[in-house]
Formats: C-alpha cells, structure tokens, sequence
C-alpha cells in the first residue's frame, strides 16, 4: 500500500517557521561539534562561538556601519538601473522581432563574458568610487530582468490579442491591458534573481577595487588571516540577501496578487 504524500497544508506558518529554526540550530550544533571533535584550527574554520564574537564586535564597535551603507547603496542602485534597462530593453525586444534581431545577439554575447573579468575595466572607466560597483551590478541584475520579460510579454494568448485587435485597440493598449498583465510573474521573477544577484555584483565590484564597502572588510580581514571575522560578514551579506529577497516577494505579493507562485506567500512561504 502506497503511503499518501504529505499535504503542504499541514506545515502551518508556525510548523515552517519551528522546522526552520530547529534545521538551524542542529546545522549550528553539528558545525561546532566538527570543529571541536577534529581540531580545526581557527584560521581556517572558525567556530560558531567565535563568528558570533566576531559579528557582535562589529556591530558594537560601529566599524560596520559606513560599509554597510556602502555596500547597501551600491546594491539598491545598481538593482533599480539595471532593472529598469533589463525591462524597457525586454519590452522592445518582446514586441518587435526586428529589433530582437538587431540586438538580442550582443546582449547575449556581453551576457556571457564573466563578470569578474570586465569588472576592473568598470573600475578603470568610472574609478573606485561607487560609480563603477554600482555599473558592474546594474551588468548582473539586467539580463535576468530582460529574459523574463521577454518571455512574459510572449506568453500572453494570442485569441486575446487579436480580439483587443479587432476592436481596433490600439499597440499601447494590448501592451497596458494583455500583454503586460500577463508578464508581471514573470517580470517579479527576474526581479527576484535579480536582487540576490545584486548583493553578489557589488561584493565582485567591491573586490576589485575599493575604498568602503563590506567586500572591502572582507579584504581586510583577509589579509589579516581573520577567519571569525569574514565569516561574520559572510553572514551580515546572507541576511541582507535574505531579506531583500523577502521584501521583493512582498511587493510581488501586492502588485500581482493573482499569480498562484505569489499566492503562496499568503499562506506563511
């Protein structure tokens, strides 16, 4: 006898969020046992009682506050440009073959040279100030942005544009009332990825040439061979992640209320 698979509805919010702490705490606890039972040296990994002392000392040192709003910057900036570009490119693209021909080959050819390589390049053009982290960012978050756009705006039916066509609607009102509704899920999508992505371009960005920022402390601490410390950034970047990621689901949430991967939100995900 097949056993029945188990009903999502059954992990309420509160269930989740127990299940997420207690995976939390045995990670925590299995970690500190490793590195206790096999004597890791602390320069290369660091317990987790050690990263904590570390994460509470830049936090109350206030060390941690001006790189924090460098880096917070550099991501937020660079996410909202390359977003726009990604989606005013996306929509032409999706709507015209003519000028998916045109450009749709060179946005995929800069799409595949590594970031990493051109980001001193960004550096050398826009210097090592903010500018140049937060361009090599905007270059991370717009093709993400771009490919799901054009696949929203050509996933809208057909039989309802060309009924909004035979009531002699006019190109700007099947893009406002079919084709734009229907892209939203996907636009959200590729702001998701895009925002998580964002944190990475301005570390990248940070790493190649800075004078703030927290991939700048992760430098420091580096050269400094302090495990602890880099760990405890390493964290303070998984949290921003996380809860950029989360406010973007919100918004998602609010915006195309009607999506069912959306939806899901509502009932605690």
């Amino acid at each position: 006898m097949e056993a029945e698979p188990l009903n999502e509805q059954v992990l309420t919010p509160m269930r989740r969020r127990l299940l997420i702490a207690a995976v939390f705490v045995a990670v925590i606890a299995l970690w500190e046992v490793v590195v206790r039972w096999f004597e890791v040296s602390h320069l290369i990994v660091p317990g987790p009682l050690a990263v904590w002392q570390s994460l509470v000392q830049l936090f109350s040192s206030g060390e941690i506050t001006n790189h924090l709003l460098v880096t917070l910057y550099e991501i937020l900036a660079g996410f909202a440009f390359g977003a726009a570009l990604g989606f005013v490119l996306g929509a032409l693209i999706g709507q015209s073959a003519l000028v998916e021909a045109i450009l749709y080959p060179y946005v995929v050819a800069f799409q595949t040279v590594p970031k990493v390589a051109i980001a001193p390049l960004f550096v050398l053009w826009f210097g090592f100030d903010t500018t140049s982290k937060v361009v090599i960012t905007a270059t991370i978050v717009f093709f993400p942005v771009l490919a799901n756009t054009i696949v929203g705006l050509r996933s809208a039916p057909r039989d309802q544009i060309d009924l909004m066509k035979a009531f002699t609607a006019s190109g700007w009102d099947v893009f406002r009332m079919v084709r734009l509704p229907q892209a939203l899920p996907y636009v959200f999508a590729g702001l998701d990825i895009g925002i998580v992505l964002a944190v990475i371009g301005a570390i990248v960005g940070e790493f190649v040439g800075a004078q703030a920022g927290l991939g700048y402390l992760i430098l420091q601490r580096n050269f400094s061979m302090d495990a602890a410390g880099m760990f405890a950034i390493l964290i303070v970047l998984s949290a921003i992640g996380i809860v950029l990621h989360m406010v973007m689901r919100l918004i998602a949430r609010r915006v195309i209320f009607w999506a069912d991967s959306f939806s899901d939100l509502s009932r605690g995900t």
